[in-house]
């Protein structure tokens, strides 16, 4: 993978880890550092990233739909409503489905996480108000020259993740948090010289 942001015949400058996949180009392009403030997007986002650990974004963003419709049939719908009614059996029906991940911990977590995330939206309202305070409500704006300059984690994904394990959420560790900060635009890690980086800084 080329360090700087590559050139596709599309003309447009990216960043490289989006590769040529077009799933990937496009989550990159429409997706990616876009601020998210829905709190049942958020959740979904926070689970999906949860389901990640070990493996590829690429191969859980080909499940995505898979992930909806398993849920949907099991308890109505990817949200931290329906998710957190999930019964031992429920989750063993999760289990049997080879459009998610089938890994008992993951789907044990989405349960657990989806509890804990209800808890934070009584306690500040929604999980939105809850998670946009580590970054003082707007999006960190970095200035990235190359993939190397990209962190694996930062001091406010270590307080992210200390205080959502506090609450009780697992699959949370710092690494995971700060995908999943880099995915909901809390922080702006598209290269500079991707077309992106310039048309994302402008949202909030």
């Amino acid at each position: 993978m080329p360090p700087h942001a590559s050139h596709p015949p599309d003309g447009q400058v990216r960043c490289p880890w989006c590769g040529t996949d077009a799933l990937y180009v496009a989550y990159h392009d429409r997706e990616w550092g876009v601020p998210l403030h829905e709190d049942n997007a958020l959740f979904e986002l926070l689970t999906l990233e949860g389901a990640q650990a070990g493996l590829s974004w690429l191969t859980i963003l080909r499940r995505r739909e898979g992930y909806r419709a398993a849920y949907a049939e099991v308890c109505g719908s990817l949200t931290p409503q329906a998710v957190a009614r999930l019964t031992e059996a429920d989750q063993g029906a999760l289990m049997a489905d080879a459009r998610i991940i089938r890994n008992r911990l993951k789907i044990s977590a989405s349960v657990g996480n989806a509890r804990a995330f209800l808890a934070v939206q009584e306690a500040f309202g929604s999980f939105d108000a809850y998670l946009w305070r580590f970054v003082d409500g707007a999006p960190v704006q970095n200035a990235l020259q190359s993939m190397g300059q990209i962190a694996a984690t930062t001091p406010r994904s270590d307080a992210l993740a200390k205080d959502l394990k506090a609450r009780g959420f697992r699959f949370v560790g710092s690494t995971i948090v700060y995908a999943f900060m880099q995915s909901a635009g809390l922080v702006n890690d598209h290269l500079v010289g991707c077309f992106r980086h310039g048309e994302v800084a402008g949202l909030v």
